[in-house]
């Protein structure tokens, strides 16, 4: 089969929503006027090491996307399996205003280097000061660019001087309402690689 997008794939549903898979949840919290937020946003991904730096894209003009362009900073918080049920419920649309650490019973923390809240129990979370947002090709479609300049690892987490993904295992989206939850790993040396 092939299809080009601007004509349609005439399926049920729309197969780019399942190509690029599996793909990280940034587990995105901001503060602005109007009070706290914790969204979900499956467009997300690590994009340079030195400075380290971060990327997710809006579909939508929401309420992330106002707060950060007030404040200039969001977090990351990365998902846990365990935390599927609440990281759900964040994506629910709420009024204007509404703390979805509160409607979906996620605890709070305080960030170190940025005035924004993290969630408090997630393995880790990068503190991030807002790099760029781009407005992309499409209604209301947007990138963020965030520089981390903070990061929080839960303790248990590490294992002889390494994050271990296995201690908390990752929770990714796949397709359509599709999620996969990372158990395997393993690790495989690229031919540069010194033993």
């Amino acid at each position: 089969m092939f299809y080009r997008p601007q004509d349609g794939h005439g399926l049920p549903h729309n197969p780019f929503n399942a190509l690029v898979t599996p793909r990280p949840i940034g587990w995105i919290s901001t503060t602005g006027p109007q009070g706290d937020n914790l969204a979900p946003y499956s467009f997300f991904n690590a994009v340079a090491y030195v400075p380290p730096q971060v990327m997710f894209a809006s579909t939508g003009a929401k309420d992330s996307l106002a707060n950060l362009q007030d404040t200039g900073v969001f977090a990351v918080n990365i998902v846990a399996a365990q935390m599927l049920e609440q990281m759900s419920a964040t994506s629910a649309a709420l009024p204007r205003g509404t703390d979805e650490f509160a409607a979906a019973g996620v605890a709070k923390a305080t960030c170190t280097t940025i005035a924004c809240p993290r969630v408090a129990d997630a393995p880790a979370t990068l503190e991030c000061q807002v790099t760029q947002v781009l407005a992309l090709k499409g209604e209301n479609n947007f990138l963020i660019l965030g520089e981390v300049t903070g990061i929080h690892l839960k303790e248990d987490c590490l294992v002889d001087g390494r994050f271990d993904p296995a201690r908390y295992q990752p929770l990714a989206r796949m397709g359509y309402r599709d999620y996969a939850i990372v158990r395997d790993t393993f690790e495989h040396l690229r031919p540069d690689d010194q033993r």
